[in-house]
């Protein structure tokens, strides 16, 4: 039941339909008592509802892609599974990961925290603005994080990205003189 003789609590879920929105009543009722216990305030409720109003005209969610280095003294499983928590913090925000890959130990042009190299990892994901801020917040709290690198995108280039590629698949490189 939706609407003002729906059983939740929340005056914003009385006033408006979620269905209408994609979501069921418990779970609206779960994601904003989920941003008002975060702190969002009234700039998360405006993203929220402004996500919905997206939704309801048939636009989809912001294109992001995202990436991180870690420490170099992971293992490359626990540098793997930082991927995998990311993305379910993503999850839990109402977003997705659409593609990750984990690009392996690199050197860095210079020092960042003591460390020479880094393990690279990168996440194309279509999320809310407030959970991409969420998943940022807890990658520069995380001790094993050391670089985070979001950018916006109008669309997603299909297939692997430039660093998975093979040196031969490459064909927008100049020749050497």
């Amino acid at each position: 039941m939706v609407g003002p003789e729906s059983p939740c609590k929340n005056p914003v879920t009385r006033a408006c339909n979620p269905v209408q929105f994609g979501y069921t009543a418990p779970s609206f009722c779960k994601y904003l008592n989920r941003a008002v216990s975060r702190g969002w305030g009234a700039k998360g409720l405006n993203a929220l509802l402004f996500e919905m109003r997206l939704k309801m005209n048939g636009v989809r969610m912001p294109l992001y892609e995202h990436v991180f280095i870690s420490r170099q003294d992971l293992s490359n499983t626990q540098a793997e599974s930082l991927i995998e928590h990311f993305g379910t913090v993503l999850a839990d925000n109402g977003g997705s990961v659409l593609l990750s890959e984990y690009w392996g130990v690199k050197t860095m042009a210079y020092k960042i925290n003591k460390n020479r190299k880094g393990h690279y990892a990168f996440l194309r994901t279509d999320a809310p603005a407030p959970a991409v801020q969420e998943m940022e917040r807890l990658m520069r709290l995380h001790d094993d994080v050391m670089r985070v690198l979001t950018i916006k995108v109008d669309e997603h280039k299909e297939g692997p990205s430039i660093q998975m590629q093979k040196r031969d698949e490459r064909d927008n490189r100049r020749e050497r003189r």
